[in-house]
């Protein structure tokens, strides 16, 4: 069994959690292959979709998607930037629509990744609640491991022993 990590997928929403995130990729990875990874939710484009049936003319879908689109390939690119400078890592970015945890899934089987970084929390709201977080749902689906970027002080825990 190959144990050597090869491709690992650095999940980022652009929350407060996304710094660890990345900071904690910038540790994992050592000479692997790094693909940065955003998904714009499909539930906001539907939203807006909506919004355009009973204000025609206020806003173009396609417009909004494409200037979404631009604008988290500026963010990733930043964040490459800011945490991989010089990295011995080849990066890599994408941003895709869809379901997160749909497309971070696909994207495991489609890319051969080996490991997954992200946090355990988001951009969620009430359909957290009702659905679980994309974040759960890649948790008990992955094929692979995935590691769960935590903030102790927000969850108000302690370092303490596991006796």
């Amino acid at each position: 069994m190959d144990r050597k990590i090869h491709n690992i997928l650095v999940c980022v929403d652009f929350s407060e959690y996304t710094n660890m995130v990345m900071e904690y990729a910038v540790e994992l990875a050592n000479d692997s292959q790094i693909l940065v990874y955003s998904v714009i939710n499909e539930r906001d484009v539907n939203i807006v979709e909506t919004v355009t049936r009973y204000s025609p003319g206020k806003m173009n879908v396609a417009e909004y998607i494409e200037e979404l689109t631009q604008e988290r390939q500026a963010m990733v690119q930043e964040l490459i930037q800011q945490y991989f400078p010089e990295s011995g890592s080849s990066v890599s970015f994408a941003v895709e629509i869809g379901i997160p945890s749909e497309q971070i899934l696909k994207t495991i089987e489609d890319k051969d990744i080996d490991l997954v970084v992200m946090a355990n929390k988001g951009k969620g709201n009430i359909a957290r609640v009702l659905f679980g977080s994309a974040a759960e749902k890649v948790f008990r689906h992955s094929p692979v491991p995935v590691i769960s970027v935590r903030d102790r002080k927000r969850l108000g825990r302690e370092k303490h022993s596991m006796i």
